[in-house]
């Protein structure tokens, strides 16, 4: 019989990484962004480009911290036992939410080269605008993001405060206030990740619209968050930390999440396009053929292809989902093509027929990233990588698929 693992003797915090970790994510991100920022300043693509890369990247990242949220609420709401030994990572990229709220400031500022609806001349020449103008406006804009940012960083707040209290204190309560905050938080959760999407992403052409473009945001969030995570752990034990504790049955499940959400991402993509395609009404249809056009037409089937078909072969058998390595490179791969996706969303508006690829798409990325990155090492360097009294915590170090 095998021993039981000596959660003291544990290597189970970030000790040494954390001051390494922060200086290199943090200076990369300060430097990212001021290289964005003198790229938009002074070469030809000029500020225009530069907004748009940075909605590109700040989409992505906020679609990463937001599967986070959910994965959160849903191992409460479900009472799981099996994932206890991994949430304290989710948890913690939930962190970087204000941070992230932060950074919104640059869209606001640069909204006239991102939303068409917020010039005024545009406006008056344009009659469907003017309808909308009681919800597509600046000031309600403005309002809706800081609502809805107030209510995530309420809940990621909620939920990593009372999980690190739990550390300390072992009381079973607090188990019991996350389950019952988990069911209204959830609804909060769908109601203001679809506001959110259709404000930052599917506002940028205000003459189309999709009733489910929230949920197809939120499964490409979500699907890229299951890899995120399943790459963290591979990372962290690559370190040393939590060698014993989590083990090929907790990689099994990140697997077989990352492999139904994939599936997911492409039900609810190719929903949307089927139902758009067989109304063929004009304003929906020509949302579509923008990225049917040249260059965009080829990365609508890269997405096809190394968003579904590809995922979903390489952790379609057992034996993928098991392997640590299998797992992981997939994972790489599975958060390449989200980022494609949210490229694919924003950018044909501002490169027609062309995917014009940029340096700025680059430095934007790895200014966000970086901060990302240091926010969430921030959050867990003075705490346990799990939670080490979680009442479900034996049934997790326990855990094994059938």
């Amino acid at each position: 019989m095998e021993r039981p693992i000596d959660l003291a003797a544990e290597p189970r915090r970030l000790e040494t990484l954390a001051p390494r970790a922060l200086r290199t994510a943090g200076g990369l991100g300060v430097v990212g962004l001021v290289a964005a920022l003198i790229q938009g300043i002074l070469t030809e693509e000029g500020m225009h480009r530069f907004y748009h890369a940075y909605l590109v990247n700040l989409c992505y990242f906020l679609s990463l911290s937001l599967g986070a949220l959910f994965f959160v609420m849903l191992q409460h709401l479900t009472r799981a036992g099996w994932s206890v030994v991994i949430r304290r990572f989710a948890e913690g990229l939930t962190a970087p939410l204000p941070m992230l709220a932060v950074l919104c400031i640059p869209i606001l500022v640069g909204r006239h080269e991102l939303y068409s609806w917020t010039r005024s001349g545009l406006v008056a020449e344009d009659h469907l605008l003017q309808l909308k103008q009681p919800y597509l406006n600046t000031t309600f804009f403005i309002i809706r993001l800081a609502a809805c940012f107030a209510i995530w960083m309420l809940l990621a707040r909620f939920f990593f405060a009372n999980s690190v209290r739990q550390d300390m204190t072992g009381d079973v309560n607090l188990t019991l206030r996350m389950q019952a905050i988990s069911g209204p938080g959830m609804v909060l959760f769908a109601i203001t990740l679809t506001v959110a999407a259709v404000d930052l992403l599917m506002s940028l052409d205000p003459h189309w619209y999709s009733t489910i473009f929230g949920v197809y945001y939120y499964a490409g969030g979500v699907v890229g968050f299951f890899a995120l995570l399943a790459l963290v752990v591979f990372l962290a034990q690559s370190s040393g930390r939590l060698p014993r504790v989590i083990t090929i049955e907790h990689y099994h499940d990140m697997g077989k999440l990352i492999f139904a959400f994939v599936v997911f991402w492409a039900y609810i993509a190719f929903s949307q396009y089927l139902l758009i395609w067989y109304a063929n009404i004009p304003e929906e249809t020509v949302w579509f053929l923008h990225r049917q056009d040249g260059d965009w037409g080829v990365m609508s089937l890269v997405l096809l292809f190394g968003h579904f078909v590809v995922p979903f072969l390489a952790l379609i058998s057992r034996r993928a989902k098991r392997r640590k390595a299998s797992v992981a490179v997939t994972a790489v791969w599975v958060l390449s093509m989200h980022w494609l996706d949210i490229y694919w969303l924003v950018m044909p508006g501002v490169s027609e027929g062309h995917l014009g690829l940029s340096l700025m798409d680059l430095t934007c990325f790895i200014g966000i990233g970086g901060l990302f990155v240091a926010t969430a090492v921030l959050a867990l360097r003075e705490h346990s990588l799990i939670p080490a009294r979680d009442p479900r915590l034996i049934e997790s170090l326990t855990f094994e698929n059938v």
